[in-house]
């Protein structure tokens, strides 16, 4: 019965026919996507950054687009339960931790790129005397779970602070779906964005670190909360350094790779 409770506002057609209908509601919505979209930076860099393993821009596309709905169908049940969300940072506590590992990861093997050579040929050797290593799943739907994990941890800060404005389920539902959409888009744009000017992966893991410190900080006892505004300022400062630092390689070395 509690969760019939929880989820019945979702399936109530006169509440979607005042949301749909009502000025001050969809105020509300535009609310709730800026701060969806200002929320969702930190994670459309990261997933740009596990994209970036699939071997083509299809594959990269398409884990996008089954995250995109796995990350609808997450947030519909979140929002739910999201009164509940606040004794799960435990969850946090595990993203922030996979996150350092994975800058920690890109830049040990950047400092050591012939330690990482060496690994990479002990691996060629011995995948000529042993049968190649099987995965229940492919390399896409691997990259598109690890998707949805970092979705988990990123959307219960905007999920909290979508329900702190507003009480409607259907209100947050819309305004998260909408602003997961923008995301996405960003992600994209940040894909396109890293084969122009290769300087960009690794300004996204020292950005992924920075993430795993914010999200770091918001545990208890500590519970600092960056100011959305601060990160932002922090991202595009970044972001112009490295443009600016990329053109000016090409202007004296031209285009060679990193």
């Amino acid at each position: 019965m509690t969760i019939l409770k929880m989820y019945a506002p979702f399936f109530d057609i006169n509440n979607w026919l005042h949301v749909l209908t009502s000025g001050k509601d969809w105020m509300i919505i535009l609310t709730l996507i800026l701060m969806e979209c200002l929320l969702s930076v930190d994670n459309a860099v990261v997933l740009a950054a596990q994209t970036k393993v699939l071997p083509d821009k299809s594959q990269q596309r398409k884990s996008l687009f089954y995250g995109l709905w796995g990350a609808y169908l997450f947030r519909f049940i979140v929002i739910g339960i999201g009164t509940y969300l606040i004794n799960f940072w435990e969850i946090k506590l595990a993203g922030s931790i996979y996150l350092f590992y994975l800058a920690f990861k890109f830049f040990y093997n950047q400092r050591h790129p012939q330690e990482s050579t060496d690994k990479e040929k002990k691996k060629a050797v011995t995948h000529k005397h042993k049968k190649k290593r099987k995965y229940i799943l492919s390399l896409f739907w691997r990259t598109v779970i690890s998707i949805e994990a970092m979705d988990i941890v990123f959307s219960i800060d905007s999920v909290l602070a979508s329900l702190a404005v507003s009480n409607n389920p259907v209100i947050v539902l819309i305004g998260g779906m909408i602003g997961i959409l923008c995301m996405r888009g960003v992600a994209e744009i940040i894909i396109k964005l890293m084969d122009i000017i290769p300087e960009l992966q690794p300004m996204a893991y020292v950005l992924i670190a920075i993430i795993a410190l914010k999200l770091f900080l918001s545990l208890p006892p500590l519970n600092y909360e960056l100011p959305n505004t601060v990160f932002a300022i922090i991202v595009f400062t970044i972001l112009g350094v490295t443009i600016i630092f990329h053109f000016l390689r090409v202007k004296k070395h031209g285009h060679k790779k990193l």
